[in-house]
């Protein structure tokens, strides 16, 4: 009896403790944003687009000094006109690096950089951050060094009056070749017609997207290739194997937000707990910090955001398959680097995605890198994207890595079945 009373009381205690950290790490979050609010509401000025909205997509409203150093650069915030997938004009934040040293006959090549999932709050945007490049840091002074303008939107509606668009393809690219369009009207940047995108997780799922739409989009520019660390791209593999955990407190908010705008008459009742549905759109417009860490006391605790799996809804399960690329042909080639520990995109979707553009003959260079989760894949994976960029600015054939099997089984290993819902 006296071994179980000391077990009982070293079980409250243990719980006190928790609540109690719980407790402390939500107060400094308060105080955080606290701060945060006041740094942002200073910026909002430089964000508030004008009325009327300069028609001409890519026009460059307005730069200012990013206020950081780069090396062998220098760093921009920028606003400018892109356009929702109606045809609506809207104004993106952005950032744009330029070399220092001199253009080359022709202007310079652009990388379009397209960010993660943070959150869909003002606060998120990272040209709005005070730590701005915080996912590029470790091949941004290699690009500067290449000679290479790089591009960062923030996507319309993040950081700039709405909608936001997340996980939806044909707005993505659209912010994304139109920030290119504005880096070309950004007369210090001297920017070419060429350009290759890169972006990481949401921003993988644009970047790869831009090969199937934006030729069409913008046909006065140039793609040479699209790449991506740990792209969100085999959206029902993800969703299935996401649903019920942590993740999908904090990536399912800001989709049900966005996919709501595009589809109106996406059943919500049907997937969403009755907690999900009372606070998806607060949810969804937390920075991903705040909303990962009072998230993980909602699953602690219990709670759900999913009520059952939207993969096998008709309805977002239709979704997810207009959200997820077919193969790119062999004419756009395809780099992906994707951590072995990623927790969120997991990898064996990643070896689903592998065998089957392989299979139907895509220029596919799939860099596996061992011990790196999510987070760190772009900092981990970037400086391996950089030759292959450097050789489709060089106008190199773009070879494959189709011979070398997928580092992971394209199933999942937690169930040993079928990746496919």
């Amino acid at each position: 009896m006296r071994v179980l009373t000391w077990i009982g009381i070293v079980a409250v205690a243990l719980i006190v403790a928790g609540v109690l950290a719980v407790t402390a790490l939500l107060a400094s979050s308060a105080i955080s944003d606290h701060k945060t609010n006041v740094a942002q509401a200073q910026l909002d000025p430089f964000y508030t687009p004008p009325a009327p909205l300069p028609q001409t997509l890519g026009t460059v409203i307005r730069t200012e000094p990013l206020g950081i150093t780069v090396e062998g650069g220098t760093a921009q915030r920028m606003l400018y006109v892109s356009e929702t997938p109606t045809g609506t004009k809207a104004a993106s934040g952005a950032m744009i690096f330029i070399p220092t040293s001199p253009a080359p006959t022709g202007g310079r090549p652009v990388v379009a950089w397209s960010h993660g999932t943070l959150g869909l709050g003002p606060a998120c945007a990272p040209s709005r951050s005070t730590d701005p490049t915080a996912d590029i840091s470790t091949w941004l002074p290699t690009m500067m060094k290449l000679g290479w303008v790089v591009v960062a939107t923030d996507y319309v509606g993040i950081g700039t009056p709405g909608p936001n668009l997340y996980l939806d393809a044909d707005s993505e690219v659209r912010d994304i070749v139109n920030s290119v369009r504005a880096a070309r009207n950004v007369p210090q940047a001297d920017a070419g017609n060429r350009y290759v995108t890169f972006g990481h997780s949401q921003g993988g799922h644009a970047s790869i997207w831009a090969g199937w739409l934006a030729p069409a989009y913008g046909p006065e520019l140039t793609l040479l290739g699209v790449a991506a660390a740990a792209p969100a791209l085999e959206l029902k593999p993800i969703m299935s194997a996401q649903w019920d955990t942590l993740v999908g407190w904090v990536i399912g908010p800001a989709a049900v937000e966005s996919w709501t705008h595009v589809y109106p008459d996406l059943p919500v009742t049907d997937v969403l707990t009755d907690t999900g549905r009372a606070d998806w759109s607060d949810i969804a417009y937390q920075c991903v910090k705040n909303s990962a860490l009072t998230s993980a006391v909602r699953q602690a605790v219990g709670q759900r955001f999913f009520a059952s799996n939207p993969a096998v809804n008709p309805a977002w399960s239709s979704i997810a398959d207009k959200q997820t690329p077919a193969p790119l042909p062999a004419s756009m080639p395809v780099f992906i680097t994707q951590g072995m520990t990623d927790e969120v995109v997991l990898p064996w979707p990643q070896a689903i995605l592998q065998e089957t553009w392989c299979a139907a003959g895509s220029a596919l260079t799939m860099d596996w890198l061992g011990q790196t989760g999510h987070v760190k894949a772009s900092l981990v994976g970037g400086p391996n994207a950089v030759p292959w960029i450097a050789d489709r600015f060089a106008g190199l054939p773009a070879g494959n890595t189709c011979n070398v099997p997928p580092a992971v089984a394209p199933v999942d290993a937690a169930t040993d079945a079928s990746a496919s819902p």
